[in-house]
Formats: structure tokens, C-alpha cells, sequence
């Protein structure tokens, strides 16, 4: 199969397309025809090197979580799914950004999403569900979403939406349109975020969800009141040390499949900022490395 594999840490540039190995699935695992793969923080950031102590890797490695695609292999013991199925979802942390890949956690892809939408649902959308769900019922609270403009804050914001929350979303100025859009009430980060979210919500903030890790997480236990009432997806360093929530994505297909009928319901519509050839994979991660990404970055196969 043709893979994007860098077979040595660095830069983006160290990414190249070539042949390699067709995977196959274990048992519970299921291998796609790749339409499309997302493009995340954890992709760079583990061809950089930046991860290796925490994540070594075997070289060469393919980039890439997640993936949408075609079911072409199923392994033992799987069931209601069929060859030919379009679906998306989760593999490792390596392997999604080639021909093939092998999912562990998968969901139909619903009508309503195009597969580059799908493909940037995947980790955004566990990422996402895994943080409000740490925060509680969410019907009539006010939930403020840190980082709102990126795949995963995008993504938050639009289900925590369609669960009742009243939301408020930090992002630049030239992001507010765009968080409206999504259902939230936007705001700018940074100093005296407190004071404009004062005017904002009168009756106070009920709960955080931090998704930028901005170095911004005392400033939210402040505004929240209490580290129960918080919890970060980005920064687990200040998280464990202030008592917040600290979530780590999970290859759960209950959450992709929630996702899904979200996306059916047409109360959530993954966001694309640019989708890249995957010939085109060095170019995707250096965007990506830039940050302030709306939405997500997306490799089409």
C-alpha cells in the first residue's frame, strides 16, 4: 500500500510517500479502505520527537489516529459490521495516513458527513465527549469552552449545544463568527477574561472544559470556583496538579457512534478548515504545527 512514513524524527519534511506493509485487523479490529485521515496535535508531535520517552515508536512509522473509509477486512469475532460498510473511527496512535489502516473503534458514517468530515470527527469527537462527560449533566449549565475554534473545541461546543448547555467559547476575534455559528456566545482569551465573562454570565460560569492548553488552567479554577468543576483534555500537568478533571481520548465506539447520531441529527457537522492530498501530508503537519487552526486539518487518500 502507498503510506505517508517518516523514518527518522523531525521536521515535517522528513515525511515521505512510499510503500509499505498492508496491515490486518486482529481480533475486534476491523481495516478500512482509507478515504480520508484527520490531521492532529499528536501526529506532529510524535514525528517531531517531542513524545518519544512518553511513546516510543518502532521507524518508520505512518502518521495519523484517524481515519474514514471503506470496511475492505474484518477480524475475529466482530460483529454488525460488513465488508464494504463506510465507516470511521480509531486505530493507534500511528497508521492512519496510508491506503490501509485497522480500526478499533469505529461508527457508520452518517449521511449527513462527507468522509473528509468523517475523518475529522474521530479523535475530536471522543477528545470532546470525554471531557463534557467528566463535567456531568449538562442541560441548563453554563459551560465555558477554552480553545473553541479547534477541532476539538469545534467539537464541544456544537454537543454541548445540542445536550442544552448554554456555551460560551474563547477563540481570537477573527474566530467569533465562526464560534456564533456553532451555537456559542464567543469571548477572547488571555487577561481579564473573568471581568468580560462577568458581563457575559451574570449568574457565573458552572463549568470549564480547557482544550487549548494555553498555560491558562489556574485562571479557569478561578473563574469556575472549584477544580471538580473543570477539566482539561490539553494540559495534564497543571490539571494533576490543580485537582481538575484530566481526560485522555479513549477508542470508544459508544462515543463515535453518539457522535454519529449527533452528525445525523444534523447537530453536529465536523469542521474542515483545509483538506490536503496525501501527497501533500508535509505541508498539512507544518499547518497544523502553526496552531490556531479552525476547525480540522484533513488528508485526503
Amino acid at each position: 500500500m502507498r503510506a505517508a512514513r517518516f523514518h527518522e524524527y523531525g521536521d515535517a519534511e522528513s515525511l515521505v510517500i512510499e510503500q509499505a506493509p498492508d496491515p490486518h485487523p486482529g481480533p475486534g479490529e476491523i481495516r478500512v479502505r482509507v478515504a480520508a485521515a484527520g490531521v492532529n496535535p499528536i501526529d506532529w508531535k510524535l514525528r517531531a520527537g517531542a513524545l518519544r520517552l512518553l511513546i516510543p515508536l518502532e521507524l518508520p512509522a505512518i502518521p495519523g489516529r484517524d481515519a474514514a473509509g471503506v470496511v475492505d477486512e474484518i477480524g475475529d469475532g466482530v460483529r454488525g459490521v460488513s465488508v464494504g460498510d463506510r465507516v470511521f473511527g480509531l486505530g493507534g496512535v500511528t497508521g492512519a495516513t496510508a491506503e490501509l489502516f485497522v480500526l478499533s473503534a469505529w461508527a457508520r458514517i452518517p449521511g449527513t458527513w462527507s468522509e473528509e468530515q468523517a475523518a475529522g470527527a474521530g479523535l475530536a469527537s471522543v477528545t470532546a465527549m470525554g471531557g463534557l462527560n467528566a463535567l456531568g449533566p449538562l442541560a441548563g449549565r453554563t459551560l465555558l469552552v477554552e480553545g473553541a475554534a479547534g477541532g476539538v473545541g469545534s467539537a464541544a461546543v456544537e454537543i454541548a449545544v445540542a445536550q442544552g448547555a448554554t456555551v460560551i467559547g474563547t477563540a481570537s476575534e477573527r474566530n467569533h463568527e465562526f464560534l456564533t455559528a456553532l451555537g456559542a456566545v464567543p469571548t477572547t482569551y488571555g487577561p481579564g477574561l473573568a471581568q468580560r465573562l462577568t458581563a457575559l454570565a451574570p449568574h457565573g460560569v458552572d463549568i470549564v472544559l480547557d482544550t487549548a492548553a494555553s498555560g491558562s488552567l489556574d485562571d479557569l479554577v478561578a473563574i469556575a470556583g472549584d477544580p471538580e468543576r473543570v477539566a482539561t483534555v490539553a494540559d495534564h500537568a497543571g490539571g494533576q496538579r490543580l485537582g481538575t478533571h484530566v481526560v485522555n481520548a479513549q477508542n470508544d465506539s459508544a462515543l463515535l457512534s453518539e457522535a454519529a447520531e449527533l452528525g445525523g441529527q444534523g447537530r453536529y457537522t465536523p469542521r474542515i478548515e483545509q483538506t490536503y492530498p496525501l501527497e501533500r501530508i508535509a505541508d498539512a503537519h507544518a499547518h497544523a504545527e502553526r496552531g490556531r487552526t479552525r476547525g480540522k486539518i484533513v488528508i485526503s487518500v
